[in-house]
């Protein structure tokens, strides 16, 4: 079972991102303030929940929380600051969006700036673990899969209608045969089967640095 608050002295506000490893796509965040008494028999890390379940969830979190936002960083963004930045960054505003303000700050993960002097926690799968947290995974995934289901009209072949973006063999088989968009994150391996044969004929190595590729060649 979930744990309601971590604090309960403090008005907490749980803040989970979505869409972090996906190619192509906006970052989605979100905060959510609960009242302590919150419950759903469904709320969960929002990757343990089907899909409609999920959105049963999405207006219960709304109508039920003291105060939510939700936000959104560009896939430019994404590629000029680095994902883990444009996740930080997508709390932040979704944080500065809130109508009240919160005295301390639940994070899923273990990296955070710090948000205008107030307290936080940085809690590694803490969207398993708080209410709060679980709550904002729920609202960043319902909204991020609503937009790129949009994009979907747009660029049909990737059928991110389906995979939302992440590099499924599906989304992988595509940029074989499309390449890859304008929405895609040029910073992040987009490197598909073509690329990769010519560059086993030219004799180069890929390394690799978190999301970033660089290519070397063979000394």
């Amino acid at each position: 079972m979930l744990q309601s608050f971590f604090n309960n002295e403090l008005i907490e506000a749980g803040c989970d991102e979505a869409g972090r490893g996906c190619l192509a796509g906006p970052v989605f965040a979100a905060a959510v303030i609960l009242p302590k008494d919150f419950f759903h028999p469904l709320l969960n890390d929002s990757k343990l929940v089907l899909e409609e379940h999920r959105y049963e969830l999405r207006p219960f979190i709304e109508a039920h929380a003291i105060s939510f936002a939700v936000s959104s960083v560009t896939h430019e963004e994404i590629d000029r600051i680095n994902i883990l930045w444009a996740s930080v960054k997508g709390m932040h505003i979704a944080i500065r969006r809130l109508k009240i303000r919160p005295e301390l700050l639940l994070i899923d993960g273990n990296r955070f700036k710090p948000f205008r002097k107030i307290k936080h926690q940085c809690v590694i799968q803490g969207d398993g673990i708080y209410a709060s947290i679980a709550a904002a995974s729920i609202l960043a995934k319902t909204y991020r899969d609503d937009y790129m289901k949009k994009l979907h009209k747009k660029f049909p072949y990737y059928n991110w209608a389906q995979n939302k973006g992440y590099a499924t063999a599906e989304h992988r088989a595509a940029l074989d045969l499309h390449g890859p968009c304008s929405y895609h994150r040029k910073t992040f391996r987009l490197m598909h089967q073509e690329d990769l044969e010519l560059m086993e004929c030219e004799g180069s190595t890929l390394t690799t640095d978190h999301s970033t590729l660089t290519v070397k060649p063979v000394e």
